[in-house]
């Protein structure tokens, strides 16, 4: 089987990285197209897996569009080059419409609800729409659910084990009390009209937390001159080890919530974006603490953060709260490498 995959940010390189060594190792020829985002090539070059670039990601909306264009184009060349068997991918317009042109099945691996205009010229060209089970929309008889979050493709136990070398890296000891921050670049489709946090706040936030422990900052855009001290500088490929020993998560970030809330670490996320996961990982699971715009203050967030500190053996009750998670979900990368080997065959069977 011949597989195409598209790849236009930093969490897919991570979503699809077991899926395409497994696959290869199966004897698949497994081709990556790339819209460079943020760190994107250079993890899939740390990964050791090779990609056709095609474009970067463009800041705004208007700019999206004006180089979609040139992204179907160059995926038509590389596409009748390649003679892929079927496209994988998240909502991709380019590969959305160059699979329904050269008439190969396009699977979405697909996690955001909020992204409903992206959806209405992507999913009517998909042969299948793969979703979590808490997936807060249904798109109808081409939709299929899975037990899981997609952070569990590699974060997964079966995937991952935190490397404790990350911590010497970053001048600390293991038991040290210290947060990480993260701080979107809010030009994303889904962050178009949203609001973000202030940088006063964040400043108070960031002296308040260093009253109990080391802050560090992870961030999509240059951070201005007062934050740059803070700025996490070990390698981008260990960034999960850094957040599956911290103390705290806080941030902006769904993904990075919900990661550190699959490694067991507490999270407070403040976003007024909603996604199925990370409201079940709040309210089912008790693993994230969420803020939305209307609740967006300084004192709740603060408050919430010294909360969870005061708490004894914070980790070890959050260890708890991990397994009770992980008990009830699959390996994501297992269940995507059944899933598109046996296409359409495994869509048929989930759909009984």
């Amino acid at each position: 089987m011949r597989i195409l995959i598209g790849i236009s940010h930093p969490k897919q390189v991570y979503m699809f990285k077991y899926f395409i060594k497994a696959m290869s190792a199966r004897d698949h020829e497994v081709r990556v197209v790339l819209v460079e985002k943020e760190i994107t090539g250079y993890l899939l070059e740390k990964f050791n897996i090779k990609y056709d670039l095609i474009g970067k990601n463009q800041p705004t909306l208007f700019k999206k569009i004006l180089n979609l264009t040139m992204w179907e184009y160059y995926t038509l060349r590389i596409a009748l080059e390649f003679r892929p068997d079927i496209f994988i991918g998240q909502a991709l317009p380019h590969f959305a419409h160059v699979s329904a042109l050269l008439k190969k099945p396009f699977i979405v691996f697909e996690d955001t609800e909020h992204v409903e205009n992206l959806h209405k010229i992507v999913l009517p060209f998909t042969s299948a729409i793969v979703t979590s089970d808490c997936f807060g929309t249904d798109f109808g008889k081409k939709q299929v659910r899975f037990n899981g979050y997609f952070e569990l493709a590699y974060l997964h136990p079966d995937h991952f084990r935190p490397d404790p070398s990350v911590l010497s890296k970053m001048n600390l000891s293991k038991g040290d009390v210290f947060f990480i921050l993260r701080f979107v670049s809010w030009n994303a489709i889904h962050d178009v009209g949203q609001k973000r946090l202030s940088f006063e706040m964040k400043l108070k936030l960031i002296k308040e937390l260093e009253k109990y422990g080391k802050v560090f900052i992870s961030s999509e855009t240059a951070l201005p001159e007062d934050f740059e001290a803070y700025r996490i500088t070990v390698e981008p490929e260990m960034m999960h080890d850094l957040l599956s020993y911290a103390t705290l998560y806080i941030g902006e970030g769904g993904t990075m919530a919900s990661e550190a809330a699959v490694l067991g670490t507490p999270a407070i996320y403040i976003n007024n974006l909603r996604t199925g996961y990370i409201d079940e990982e709040e309210k089912k699971y008790g693993l994230i603490f969420s803020f939305s715009e209307v609740e967006r203050s300084y004192d709740n967030i603060l408050g919430t953060a010294i909360e969870l500190l005061e708490q004894e053996d914070i980790k070890g009750i959050w260890a708890k709260k991990r397994e009770n998670m992980l008990k009830d979900k699959i390996d994501v990368s297992k269940f995507m490498i059944e899933f598109v080997e046996n296409f359409p065959d495994s869509f048929s069977k989930l759909k009984k």
